[in-house]
């Protein structure tokens, strides 16, 4: 990696400080930019999402998806832990905490929307920041894709269900807007346009030219991270600058379940004997979640200002520091894993 990725923490960390600084001190112009939304989901970070992901949509060589078939263990593994493991010990911590070791700190009312908060984080999976995770650990791209392209799939029909048992509702709301388009801004066109980009380059005669376009479109995939931190810790400044002792609470449950989350994965991967190029991949798929459809299913359920969206916030808060540090841990133990199957 370059100098400016192998201190992609130390940018991360001054955009998130920048954030909620210039929120703080610029709130109308963040409110102008919360507004532009549809369906629950903001578009300026759709768009800057959209930035990261397409440079690594063009990695994908769609002539060898089909071989994934051949190597269904890392697409098992992930599948295992978004939906067996996951959404459950999501609970249980939230539970544990904030029903015993944070009773004494929090009122009843308000320790039920943060476990649902946290509820809403653990049962949706990563749809658009693993890809730039996948990246930086040098994952397959078509296995990546291929893992992504099976959760969405399956979040359509078992979000609902799963989070309506964890929360003890028979009739939950889910936003099918925003699922849906989430879906097509970070996973669909992002695909296509990837897709007859290679399909353009690959069919001349100079085959230097994608090299040359992969080359010059990197340094937007990490712009793109970084403006989007900036943007989404601009919105909500004043939540994290007025809560910040509720901020601390909730992010000690969710720190445990990432780590815990990944260890359980990355054991498990090793155990398998999975390339790292697939492992480390799967590993951050079942770690990260999607917040954004997280925050905008707490505000309808819940409120804007309520607890269940307020701990969904706290999982912005911690998702992409903590994911850089298990890209960074990955990244060194890749000599536990073989370089192929």
């Amino acid at each position: 990696m370059g100098l400016f990725e192998r201190f992609l923490s130390l940018w991360v960390a001054l955009c998130i400080v920048s954030g909620i600084t210039l929120g703080s001190l610029f709130p109308g112009v963040f409110q102008i930019f919360a507004s532009l939304e549809y369906a629950s989901v903001n578009l300026p970070v759709a768009v800057l999402i959209w930035l990261m992901i397409y440079p690594m949509m063009v990695q994908v060589d769609f002539a060898s998806i089909r071989d994934v078939g051949k190597r269904p263990k890392g697409l098992i593994l992930t599948l295992a832990v978004n939906w067996l493991i996951k959404p459950f010990t999501m609970a249980g911590l939230g539970w544990l905490f904030f029903r015993v070791l944070f009773a004494d700190l929090v009122d009843p009312a308000t320790a039920s929307e943060y476990i649902a908060g946290m509820i809403l984080l653990g049962v949706a999976p990563c749809t658009a920041m693993v890809f730039v995770w996948s990246q930086l650990t040098r994952g397959d791209a078509n296995y990546t894709l291929v893992q992504v392209s099976v959760n969405d799939v399956i979040m359509i029909f078992a979000f609902a269900p799963i989070a309506a048992f964890l929360l003890g509702v028979s009739d939950i709301s889910v936003p099918w807007e925003t699922l849906l388009l989430s879906v097509v801004l970070y996973v669909v066109l992002p695909l296509l346009a990837g897709y007859f980009t290679r399909r353009r380059l690959d069919a001349a005669t100079d085959s230097s030219r994608l090299s040359r376009l992969l080359a010059a479109l990197k340094p937007a995939s990490i712009t793109g991270l970084l403006a989007t931190v900036v943007l989404l810790f601009g919105f909500q400044a004043d939540t994290i600058l007025a809560q910040p002792v509720a901020i601390g609470l909730i992010a000690i449950p969710l720190l445990i379940q990432t780590y815990g989350i990944f260890g359980i994965a990355y054991a498990a991967a090793k155990s398998l004997r999975l390339p790292h190029s697939i492992a480390a991949p799967a590993c951050m798929i079942g770690t990260s979640n999607f917040f954004e459809l997280a925050v905008a299913v707490a505000i309808s359920l819940f409120g804007l200002q309520s607890g269940a969206a307020l701990a969904t916030v706290v999982g912005v808060l911690v998702e992409v520091p903590v994911m850089l540090s298990l890209v960074a841990f990955a990244n060194r133990t890749r000599h536990w894993f073989p370089t192929s199957i």
